[in-house]
């Protein structure tokens, strides 16, 4: 056997597998190859999408089922021994795994993170690969965890028999969380912040799965503060727990479960009617916070005092937003986080759906607007004489022409991609809301004589919308399709199918903007739903440049600081934003004072406030554009063929280094497949270039700036070439009908096998009558890789 000539995959069937199970390592729970751990980036261009390559390892190794402990990356044996060595701990440092091996079959390069002193890579014979019993011992020596935990560690995840297990973010934060609690080092406050989207609750049914089902943690308590999240918990993971959960309501208490959930208020509410004291202090040994950046996140709150009543158990808090302000501190209570798993990286991964932003610049938006001399509001009254701008409109002023543009400009959207595309409108309070119902609703007077139901009110006020936030969330249901809102959907809605999210409420808060921000990032891909647009009037994605939108949170509180303890979020919250256009710096109204309840709407409303109305005010679009988001997560303003041009010299820096690697490329198809990788849309070029033109043309026209040639072009200077003229009839018949194929379809097919089954080959002759028109099967190969040499080679 000659080695070298041997696939990646043989050295992994001959050499790799065979010496993993003479180590001891179970195939069927201990080895699993080819894992692919990520869902590779979706990249957006225009409206067409694209996935880019999966993170794939060759072989994780797991002492049990929840516990990676080893990566091994293999290449085939013309490559050294160390050569994956690099890639697997890029893969090890990504899935927190210690111990790291490369092989090309001759023997294994070993690295291993648990040493501190010595000799950190060595070489083993491929026989002398370590047991599962002996990297055990090695990881919990180097993670601390004693044998007297070691069951609790160990313990396996919850099954149901399918193949769904965590991802790979979701594992480590299981499993720090468990080993943290396991090992109690004094400490009983922990904090997992996950972007929304990234599966918190279930990663919660995990950690409470083990915990309980290996003894450590007998009774646990599931908080939240709206309904909403409740309900969606115990349709969702929590069904599992069966028999041993109950939700309390109607603050009755039954002590004969392991599994609580319940909303604050329904133990503890301002009429000092305590549920939670019918429970002892020492009932519950495990209490998870979720949502915890909300009320528990402020010391004084009425919510804390739960908290503190259990403060002998185990504390767990669960955010997408950790609030981090001179007067609220999520961490300050919880501790710095145990892990992070931010909206970056999930996008990175492809588990979020990356987003565009369609930034709309408003006239009076931007240059405000000054009443003519004696103006009169809808009501026949005098309007001050004064200048409103951004923070006025629809808070102290309505200026019906606005909202009505508003409306157009989101219709116009809709019907330029999907008109039945989920949309969540956010105004600034209830009365916004309702004015923006009824101007969405003549905009789209068609849909919505066919379905009433077609654009809804969700508000808290609003009980025939509320009833209907249920059929808004799932993805079978058309109806509603766009729903106006305040506050009641910025945060525990979970919107599967939302893929236009519209901004038109001034939102100073990093908290409540990443919380809507959520709305739309989760990935649907049965629905059709791979990526969201952001249409923002107030330019409110200014908030995307904070460096605090996607980093780690930072402690402002000081301990023991005084609050106002109102509960509303303070000046201090209010991240400045820079106006795109003026440059100046937007000053928002000092917030309202929300009321503690199970729906944390604006309380604006309810027409307390008197707003003038007025009509016959000119609005129009001073300036449109789209962004994207970047590979580095920061929001661009870039054309597509200035983005396309900057990924395809990433890899190629001039024209020259592009046609030598296609010309000595085997297979075209590899270098359009890893430029797409890298983001480059080939569809979305040809939306916007021509169909005409095949991937090389796109290439050296937008990246170096080539005259391109149509697929017909290159076809017809082939054709009038003399070069094939030394093949017989049928194989002349053969490449001509290739030709007329790349003409009408383009050429990257050429290079495979399969086409001479389609038509019109299989017109013309048999799979075997072709191929032996040509001499054979290697004679038929090099007549086509002629062929695509002979279509590049056309000038």
């Amino acid at each position: 056997m000659n080695k070298k000539q041997l696939s990646e995959r043989d050295i992994c069937s001959k050499f790799i597998t065979p010496n993993l199970v003479t180590a001891g390592w179970d195939l069927d729970t201990q080895v699993r190859e080819e894992v692919g751990f990520t869902d590779g980036r979706i990249y957006v261009r225009g409206k067409i999408h694209a996935r880019g390559a999966q993170k794939r390892a060759d072989y994780i190794l797991y002492y049990k089922p929840n516990i990676p402990i080893a990566i091994v990356e293999v290449k085939d044996n013309n490559h050294t021994v160390g050569a994956g060595i690099q890639q697997a701990l890029g893969y090890a440092q990504t899935l927190e795994i210690p111990f790291v091996f490369s092989s090309n079959g001759d023997r294994f390069l070993f690295h291993d993170k648990t040493v501190e002193a010595g000799s950190i890579e060595t070489e083993l014979p491929l026989n002398a690969f370590p047991s599962p019993e002996r990297l055990w011992a090695k990881y919990k020596a180097f993670k601390g965890i004693s044998d007297g935990v070691d069951s609790v560690v160990s313990q396996e995840y919850f099954s149901d028999g399918s193949t769904r297990s965590p991802r790979y973010y979701q594992q480590i934060a299981i499993n720090r969380t468990v080993e943290a609690i396991a090992q109690n080092e004094g400490n009983n406050r922990h904090l997992l912040v996950m972007a929304t989207g990234t599966g918190k609750t279930y990663t919660a049914f995990q950690i409470i799965y083990r915990l309980w089902k290996s003894g450590l943690k007998k009774r646990i308590l599931f908080l939240a503060d709206r309904t909403a999240l409740i309900d969606q918990t115990v349709r969702g993971d929590f069904r599992h727990f069966k028999e041993a959960m109950t939700v309390i309501k109607h603050k009755q208490i039954d002590t004969a479960y392991n599994i609580y959930l319940a909303l604050y208020q329904g133990l503890s509410d301002n009429n000092h009617d305590d549920a939670y004291k019918q429970f002892s202090p020492e009932f519950f040994d495990l209490v998870i916070v979720d949502e915890c950046h909300r009320g528990s996140a402020r010391e004084d709150s009425k919510w804390r005092e739960i908290l503190e009543y259990f403060k002998g158990a185990t504390h767990i808090g669960l955010t997408a937003t950790p609030t981090e302000t001179k007067e609220v501190s999520s961490s300050e209570y919880f501790g710095d986080p145990l892990y992070t798993y931010s909206l970056k990286q999930g996008i990175d991964d492809g588990f979020l759906a990356p987003y565009k932003v369609i930034k709309i610049t408003l006239d009076i938006d931007a240059e405000g607007w000054r009443p003519p001399k004696g103006f009169k509001d809808k009501d026949g009254k005098p309007v001050e004489d004064r200048i409103y701008n951004r923070t006025d409109f629809d808070r102290h002023i309505i200026v019906e022409e606005r909202r009505q543009l508003v409306a157009q400009k989101i219709t116009e959207f809709l019907r330029g991609s999907d008109r039945f595309s989920k949309t969540i409108v956010f105004c600034v309070d209830i009365e916004h809301a309702e004015g923006m119902r009824k101007e969405l609703a003549n905009a789209n007077a068609d849909l919505v004589a066919a379905n009433s139901k077609y654009v809804m009110q969700i508000t808290g006020d609003n009980e025939e919308g509320k009833r209907h936030l249920d059929a808004f969330i799932s993805p079978t249901e058309l109806y509603p399709v766009i729903a106006t809102t305040s506050k009641l959907m910025t945060t525990g809605v979970d919107a599967q199918t939302c893929k236009l999210i519209v901004l038109d409420s001034n939102i100073g808060s990093m908290t409540e903007f990443k919380q809507i921000i959520g709305r739309g990032t989760r990935i649907n891909e049965d629905f059709g739903k791979f990526y969201f647009t952001i249409m923002d009037f107030r330019n409110v994605t200014a908030l995307f440049a904070d460096k605090a939108f996607d980093g780690d949170p930072v402690r402002v509180k000081e301990a023991g600081q005084t609050e106002d303890i109102s509960g509303a979020e303070s000046e201090t919250d209010q991240t400045p934003i820079t106006d795109d256009l003026t440059g100046n710096e937007i000053v928002f109204p000092d917030p309202e004072k929300p009321n503690v309840s199970i729906i944390a709407e604006d309380p604006a409303d309810v027409g307390r406030r008197r707003k003038v109305t007025v009509n016959g005010v000119e609005v129009t679009v001073l300036k449109e554009r789209v962004q994207y988001m970047g590979d580095d997560g920061k929001i661009i303003t870039e054309s597509l063929r200035d983005y396309t041009r900057k990924s395809i010299r990433t890899s190629y820096s001039s024209l020259d280094s592009f046609l030598a690697s296609w010309k000595q490329a085997d297979k075209k198809r590899a270098i359009v497949d890893e430029l797409e990788q890298q983001g480059v849309i080939f569809a979305a070029l040809n939306e916007e270039i021509g169909s005409a033109f095949d991937p090389f043309d796109l290439i050296c026209h937008v990246a170096f700036e080539q005259k391109p040639l149509t697929r017909k072009e290159r076809a017809e200077q082939v054709k009038k070439r003399d070069y094939f003229t030394r093949y017989g009839e049928l194989a002349r018949k053969v490449i001509t009908a290739l030709l007329d194929k790349y003409a009408d379809d383009g050429g990257l097919d050429l290079e495979n096998p399969e086409i001479i089954r389609l038509d019109p080959l299989s017109k013309i002759g048999s799979p075997v009558e072709i191929i032996r028109a040509f001499g054979g099967k290697s004679a038929y190969d090099a007549a086509i890789h002629t062929l695509t040499d002979e279509l590049y080679n056309a000038a």
